[in-house]
């Protein structure tokens, strides 16, 4: 079913910023709007966490091996504050969890920080 776009409201308020000119069906609109309106929160802060070279570098090295706070401080130059802040942004992604071992926090990548880090490897050889 096509629409007269000049007769049809798509934000409800009798108006459009859909031209009449521009074909689309009633249901390809009903189910874009379904689409925009999906939460994507946990995605979009996956996307957040990749956002920063360094933390993929730190997903990547977590791949090698389980590693203290303490080796990402010497392998980056950074202070304690920093590193902390950017581990947290991998945690809270969950795409990195951590046990305590003594006095040592021991970072360790989840399945979904492998996952995450085969895709970028997938998206980087694409380039």
């Amino acid at each position: 079913m096509r629409v007269n776009w000049a007769k049809h409201s798509i934000r409800g308020d009798g108006m459009t910023d859909i031209s009449p000119s521009y074909d689309i069906s009633a249901e390809t609109i009903e189910e874009l709007r379904q689409l925009m309106k999906e939460d994507v929160t946990d995605v979009a802060l996956i996307f957040k966490a990749l956002s920063d070279p360094l933390r993929i570098g730190i997903l990547k090295a977590l791949n090698v091996s389980d590693l203290c706070v303490c080796v990402f401080i010497d392998l980056t130059d950074l202070k304690y504050p920093l590193m902390s802040y950017h581990l947290k942004q991998l945690k809270d992604a969950k795409l990195v969890d951590y046990d305590k071992r003594g006095k040592f926090l021991v970072y360790r990548l989840t399945e979904l920080g492998r996952k995450a880090l085969a895709a970028i490897d997938e998206l980087k050889s694409s380039l």
